[in-house]
């Protein structure tokens, strides 16, 4: 039975994340960077202070609501514990085994221009979003693909099957990325570190996730706005003391992730041409399994914020991208490729490093520093980032399930998805990974349709929000697609 899923998954695979997919990822990155005239440079200072900055400035960004939204910074709290998550360890430890240092340099390139991707899915969620019967916020891809894509001429049906595969590919992706890749992740280096078994690593796990998803989307993100600052935090700081540790080897550290980009052959050898290939395909594809960028996953609950302005949440997408993957993605490349683990000059694993498994490969980089506690460190970083992965997604995927089957069908989505946290720590960890990579990349293909087609619409509410703030120019604000919607928000804000 393994070998059977584990076949026809390899055959789904190699099509979604095909080089057809990867430049049509890589193409709509590029195409809404150029018609948002480079925002995530040219307007740098202004998102940069209107996120991260004014949660220290601006209450109403941290205030917790009354009412069935969350707040801004719970929001970003919520997508962030699902971006960041063992991709940003196991995975870019994983992408440089297979592709060299330079995969660092292609998911630097897929995150600068993804985040104008993830932009541009939250301006769509917020123009498109709707309330369901119990006056929560809905919004996410589907949404946009079945009223945006829907509504254009001749275009209806097309829109309503995009939107259904969509949320279909989104409930398994929240079985495959949003659990099962996790959760193996976790009793892996939990057992590794401390010698606990799998088994019971699971069983604490599903009795950990149950009692926060059970209570919906509230309780996670009161969770995720406490355990995310706290690890990001501390994760960082370990990464920042090994490169201290290590900054005389970081000129050659950075040569080796250029070389590495445009290396003719790959580490282990191989034809001309297959370096460049195989080191693009694991940066993008592991950058995309981070920052989820093109995904069209962390919409779903940028959408049940309080926000009124599409490009205010729009600024929380571009800074969800830069955190994970320019950030925390970066220091664990850094700490990887500084701490001996990678022969810079061939770019293979080298030394004791060599006989262990990639997702170690953190563990022993801490370990060379700190010793064991070093090590005892990275398996409770693990834990907590991928716990709030599982946190996140549980989220992603009952938006899903309550689109196909109705608000009623969410608590049974809950519970199977309770049951496969115990299934996924018993799964072997490739399996696990390649599933996740699979459902990722079915996600990935209806949603990137979905932003292309509305592309101009994204232009014309970043125009309109630039004509306002910065030209000082007195136009309508676009804040919703729905009239009745449109009308309440300005009211709001008036």
């Amino acid at each position: 039975m393994v070998e059977m899923i584990t076949k026809v998954n390899s055959f789904v695979n190699g099509i979604v994340w095909g080089w057809p997919a990867l430049i049509l990822l890589g193409f709509v990155g590029v195409l809404m960077t150029c018609m948002t005239k480079f925002f995530q440079l040219s307007h740098f200072g202004h998102w940069m202070k209107n996120t991260i900055g004014a949660i220290f400035g601006d209450k109403d960004i941290t205030k917790h609501t009354e009412d069935k939204s969350i707040s801004q910074f719970q929001s970003l709290c919520t997508a962030l514990a699902a971006t960041v998550g063992t991709g940003n360890i196991v995975g870019v430890a994983g992408a440089i085994a297979v592709g060299g240092p330079g995969a660092v340099f292609w998911m630097w390139l897929i995150a600068f221009f993804g985040m104008m991707t993830n932009y541009s899915e939250n301006v769509l969620g917020i123009l498109y979003r709707r309330k369901n019967e119990k006056g929560e916020w809905c919004g996410g891809a589907m949404y946009y693909l079945r009223d945006g894509l829907g509504s254009k001429k001749g275009c209806k049906w097309i829109g309503a099957v995009l939107a259904t595969l969509f949320s279909c590919f989104c409930l398994l992706a929240s079985f495959g990325i949003g659990n099962m890749s996790q959760v193996n992740s976790m009793v892996t280096n939990v057992k590794t570190a401390f010698g606990i078994p799998t088994i019971i690593t699971g069983i604490f796990l599903v009795l950990a996730v149950a009692l926060v998803i059970l209570g919906g989307l509230k309780r996670i993100a009161s969770m995720t706005e406490k355990i995310v600052p706290f690890m990001v935090i501390a994760y960082l700081v370990g990464t920042v003391i090994i490169i201290a540790l290590h900054i005389t080897s970081m000129p050659a550290v950075f040569v080796s992730i250029f070389k590495g980009a445009f290396a003719l052959k790959s580490a282990a050898g191989g034809v001309v041409g297959s370096g460049i290939a195989l080191a693009m395909q694991m940066g993008m594809k592991r950058g995309v399994f981070s920052n989820e960028a093109g995904l069209g996953s962390s919409v779903m609950v940028h959408s049940s914020s309080n926000v009124k302005e599409p490009i205010r949440q729009g600024m929380w997408g571009i800074f969800e991208v830069f955190a994970d993957t320019i950030v925390v993605c970066t220091l664990t490349a850094l700490t990887i490729l500084s701490s001996g683990c990678v022969d810079l000059a061939t770019g293979q694993i080298a030394g004791a490093a060599a006989e262990i498994e990639s997702s170690s490969l953190m563990s022993y980089a801490f370990a060379q520093t700190f010793g064991q506690p070093g090590a005892w460190f990275v398996a409770i970083a693990i834990l907590l980032f991928a716990y709030s992965t599982v946190l996140g997604w549980s989220h992603y995927g009952s938006t899903a399930c309550e689109y196909l089957f109705g608000e009623k069908s969410v608590t049974v989505y809950r519970v199977i998805f309770v049951v496969i946290v115990l299934a996924g720590s018993l799964m072997k960890a490739q399996l696990a990974w390649d599933i996740s990579d699979t459902f990722n990349g079915m996600m990935m293909i209806p949603n990137l349709i979905g932003v292309l087609v509305l592309s101009p619409l994204v232009m014309k509410c970043t125009k309109n929000y630039v004509d306002r703030k910065f030209r000082n120019r007195d136009v309508k604000p676009m804040l919703s697609m729905f009239p009745e919607i449109q009308e309440e928000h300005e009211k709001e804000i008036r």
